[in-house]
């Protein structure tokens, strides 16, 4: 385990920054470094290069094609890889991930329902508003299910969440037996999970709710320090145990609709991420959360830069590539978590 936390935080933020910039650079048509320094600088205005230090053709790949596409895989895999942080403090299980209460299967219900009534052709903003939609009345109707007497125990919440999305995914298999091949395709391709044709305006779409999601969980860090001790010893100092966790648990929530409705279902960062971190700095949750966030958009970034190049010119989309380098590492999770019980 790492002793210096701070050292270590750093040091995810200064590799964040590296992996970003070189994601920028390759790709079917790859570009320089300093030219594509000079395309960000020009257009956020810093005055150290000049129009001449790059093509339009440069411009139009960096500033509109992979910046987007980048700024989304961070957003995303930092929502991820906290919301995954904040489920395994919650149940106090660390094969939770953020689709445990019914999450990703009411964002593929509501997009199955975009594409199928035609509204999805509308608006590129009509199927994340759905699938948003979805992932929020899953959450509600989980909890619904789990509430008795005014308490929702955990055991029950993580069961009701399991029926929810079995419920869900039979509607969503029904749903699709009287689509056509085409709307089957384009729902294929949402569920999938990829980053590519994504533009500034997802990235707008995006940046509110998760960044409201990360500082609100963020600032309650310590109050699940104190969660993940127990419900006895939590009420014992006085915590108010059903609001906070409720709390954590519909703004984790929200924030993964948001990166669902905007990316597709893309598995394994939530779920992968927060436990590696743990494994190297420890269960605080001050420290834990947001190395948890730095760590997702991390490992998203590279599962998409990787599937950029690695059978280029054809292109491996990103819930692809972070399942197969996510799978292993959840085989040898479960592998440790065996011998620890013998």
């Amino acid at each position: 385990m790492i002793k210096n936390k701070r050292a270590a935080l750093l040091g995810l933020v200064i590799l964040l920054l590296c992996v970003t910039a070189l994601s920028l650079t390759f790709g079917q048509i790859p570009v320089p470094v300093k030219n594509t320094l000079a395309v960000v600088c020009h257009q956020t205005g810093l005055p150290f290069f000049t129009e001449k230090d790059f093509t339009q053709e440069q411009l139009a790949v960096i500033w509109f094609i992979r910046m987007p596409r980048m700024v989304v895989g961070v957003l995303v895999g930092g929502a991820l890889g906290m919301c995954g942080a904040v489920m395994q403090g919650i149940f106090s299980n660390p094969l939770a991930d953020p689709g445990i209460i019914g999450i990703s299967a009411g964002a593929a219900t509501g997009a199955v329902l975009a594409i199928a009534t035609g509204f999805a052709t509308q608006s590129m903003f009509t199927m994340p508003a759905f699938a948003f939609c979805g992932s929020i009345c899953a959450v509600a109707l989980t909890v619904f299910l789990a509430a008795r007497n005014g308490k929702i125990p955990v055991m029950t919440l993580l069961l009701a969440g399991v029926a929810v999305g079995m419920l869900l995914g039979a509607l969503t298999s029904g749903i699709l037996t009287f689509m056509n091949e085409q709307k089957l395709q384009q729902y294929l391709f949402w569920m999938v999970g990829g980053l590519d044709y994504r533009r500034w305006e997802h990235v707008y779409l995006a940046v509110g709710p998760i960044a409201f999601g990360i500082v609100i969980m963020l600032l309650l860090a310590r109050h699940l320090n104190i969660l993940v001790l127990g419900e006895t010893e939590a009420r014992a100092v006085g915590m108010p145990v059903m609001y906070f966790r409720m709390g954590l648990l519909l703004v984790s929530a929200m924030t993964t609709a948001t990166s669902v409705c905007v990316s597709g279902n893309i598995g394994f960062v939530g779920l992968v991420i927060p436990h590696m971190m743990r494994m190297l700095l420890g269960p605080d949750h001050r420290v834990l959360l947001p190395a948890s966030a730095l760590g997702g958009a991390l490992f998203l970034v590279v599962c998409d830069s990787l599937g950029r190049v690695v059978l280029a010119p054809a292109e491996v989309r990103v819930g692809i590539m972070t399942a197969l380098l996510g799978t292993p590492y959840f085989l040898y999770l479960l592998r440790k978590m065996q011998k620890e019980k013998m």
